[in-house]
């Protein structure tokens, strides 16, 4: 039940009711369920994380094991895991859960408080807890593992309909509602979560206490009236409807970012949609990398200034690019704009995945865009993957997302139909009182053939919209941070049951109006040529740089191909580019080839891979960015 007038308007179509099932995503997302969840749980497990929960709830003696906020982590496997049997239903992974579950409710207090780093011994809890309730929240994480834990017994509920989690998790509602707002304390998280969080109940029970905290925990940010506020790093440093530049820790930014938009939705305050449309244009106009990776500064896991794009020392963490296809989808479902899945389709392929590894046990905290082989960029000090890390935010997050990936292809808006990704497997769709069936065939991102068939019960007259990627409209992505030297991307070609449909491009998506009636084959031919990418030339560091990409990817050089050297290679304007297939590597890729010269003007052949795949054999040199010649 929605107790608030507004929403959003156009609404993804849900993931249990799309199957993916192509060569590319399956296998990443069947590794995320059968592999990286229960890894996960098991280092969970094993740091003490879980025991933790037990320590607080009496259940076993010990002190509180490793840091404050390692509640979260525990949370957020436990979401991707309610995913996971939404998809599939599993016994033992259920009972499983049910045993966490009985722990978080042993931990909680009896006026709802759950934060085993305070509850095992309140006396002495970690200094970073501050000495009582409340007290240290710029950096205690007290209300933002809460938040992950909303929306993990949020997503229990929905998966199982079982109520203990999702009851646990309202009870600290409560609590917290009780003690921040106007008229009570008037605080903020340091480490934004529990906003998005907070939304999540008021969609599962329709309370709208739940909504108007969010909105406080939101409005209340960078007002000096009543506390000192904790400055940029925590976007604390003015009200959030009048910010207009991505500062400060780029994780807490986007979350906060999120949060914000679905405000926005909820409340149709228009103060709220100009102030995400402003952020929007900034980051993806002067601090988004070409991966889509966001954060540039090791520095407090920080946003730098505009155009501040290393390559080298670029952070762009994982649970930051994560965090933007979180807040880009809901761009998209406020606006129906296709410009929001382009940057969300780009970090997705790129500065996402390259952040879990194949084996779904090993993670890139960090994902720069050039490594020289001597930088230790990782986080734990290493150029390599790691299996764990005692910050263990991105191993936990990545679950998060693979599993539900399928809620992202499709979206409805009253009689129209948005095919925003192009991830083959069949979906259903209801559209007013009518179900749709939809099925894709292809071999996306490699090819850009897409076969999709429509399939309707009873005659109905819809428009479906079908996105055309940034990419095939001539320009790398959305606003003018990058660009192609040459415009031309080549054609794009639309069939409808056979016959040529003219691509006529509005918000980024071709348009096929008609009356459907039993099943329609369309097919759509996007342009996949290798392109040379440029950017803005206030980008110092990218100042006479070039990179590669195909398709949706961003390609890299790695030295276990290429040799030494790589960072110093040049690459002529007037050169030849070709790319071939690889089945046996890594998978299965496209590289890319051609000629380019070392620092001696020696002529090198060399190949190029996706950047998602570089790490995967040697921790040696890499770039994306060559010099252009």
């Amino acid at each position: 039940m929605n107790m608030f007038a507004s929403d959003y308007a156009y609404r993804p179509v849900s993931f249990v009711d799309v199957s993916i099932q192509d060569s590319f995503w399956k296998p990443r997302i069947d590794t995320a369920v059968n592999i990286t969840i229960p890894y996960d749980f098991d280092k969970c497990e094993s740091t003490g994380r879980i025991d933790n929960f037990a320590k607080a709830g009496g259940l076993m003696p010990g002190q509180h094991e490793g840091i404050f906020y390692n509640d979260s982590d525990v949370f957020k496997v436990v979401e991707g895991a309610a995913y996971a049997l939404q998809v599939a239903p599993d016994i033992e992974l259920e009972s499983y859960l049910d045993g966490l579950i009985d722990k978080f409710a042993a931990a909680q207090e009896e006026d709802g408080y759950l934060y085993t780093a305070r509850t095992i011994d309140p006396a002495n809890p970690p200094e970073a807890c501050g000495t009582r309730r409340w007290s240290n929240l710029a950096i205690n994480h007290e209300l933002y593992n809460v938040g992950h834990m909303y929306e993990a017994a949020a997503a229990h509920h929905e998966a199982t309909g079982k109520r203990k989690f999702l009851d646990i998790a309202l009870k600290n509602a409560d609590l917290i509602n009780s003690v921040f707002g106007v008229d009570k304390l008037r605080d903020v998280p340091g480490h934004q979560e529990i906003e998005i969080g907070l939304v999540r109940l008021f969609r599962v029970t329709g309370d709208a206490r739940y909504l108007r905290l969010a909105k406080f925990f939101l409005d209340e940010r960078g007002l000096a009236l009543h506390r000192e506020l904790y400055g940029p790093i925590c976007q604390d440093h003015e009200p959030v409807t009048r910010q207009s530049e991505a500062v400060g820790h780029a994780v807490r930014a986007v979350y906060m970012y999120a949060g914000m938009t679905d405000i926005a939705a909820l409340t149709g305050d228009s103060d709220y949609v100009k102030a995400v449309h402003r952020l929007w244009r900034n980051v993806v106009g002067k601090k988004l990398s070409l991966t889509g990776g966001i954060g540039a500064r090791h520095e407090g896991e920080a946003f730098g200034a505009d155009y501040e794009l290393p390559n080298l020392t670029a952070y762009n963490e994982t649970c930051a690019a994560q965090a933007s296809i979180f807040w880009n989808q809901r761009m998209f479902q406020l606006t129906g704009e296709a410009k929001y899945i382009d940057i969300l389709e780009r970090t997705l392929y790129n500065g996402f995945l390259s952040g879990v590894g194949m084996d779904g046990a090993s993670f890139y905290y960090v994902n720069p865009l050039a490594c020289d082989g001597e930088f230790q960029f990782n986080r734990e000090k290493s150029m390599a993957r790691q299996p764990w890390y005692q910050t263990a935010c991105c191993p936990t997050n990545v679950v998060r997302l693979l599993p539900a990936l399928s809620g992202y292809i499709y979206a409805s808006h009253a009689k129209e139909l948005y095919v925003n990704l192009y991830i083959s497997g069949d979906g259903r769709v209801k559209l007013g009182d009518s179900d749709i069936e939809l099925r894709q065939r292809h071999n996306y991102p490699w090819d850009g053939r897409i076969e999709l068939d429509v399939k309707t019960s009873e005659p109905l007259d819809f428009t479906l919209r079908l996105r055309i990627p940034a990419f095939a409209q001539g320009y790398p992505l959305p606003g003018e941070l990058y660009r192609y030297p040459e415009a031309d991307a080549g054609p794009v070609r639309l069939s409808v049951a056979g016959e040529e449909h003219l691509v006529d491009i509005c918000d980024g998506y071709a348009a096929v109006s008609r009356r459907w009636h039993g099943r329609t084959k369309i097919m759509l031919e996007l342009p996949m040529a290798v392109r040379r990418v440029l950017a803005h030339a206030a980008v110092a560091e990218l100042e006479g740089k070039v990179a590669l990409e195909r398709g949706p990817l961003v390609y890299a050089l790695e030295a276990v191909d290429n040799g030494a050297g790589l960072l110093d290679l040049g690459l002529k304007d007037a050169s030849l580019l070709a790319s071939s297939p690889a089945p046996d590597l890594l998978g299965g890729v496209t590289l890319i080839h051609g000629q380019a010269q070392d620092a001696a003007g020696k002529t090198r052949d060399f190949s190029a891979l996706p950047y998602y795949a570089w790490g995967h054999r040697d921790a040696g040199e890499m770039t994306v960015w060559l010099n252009r010649l």
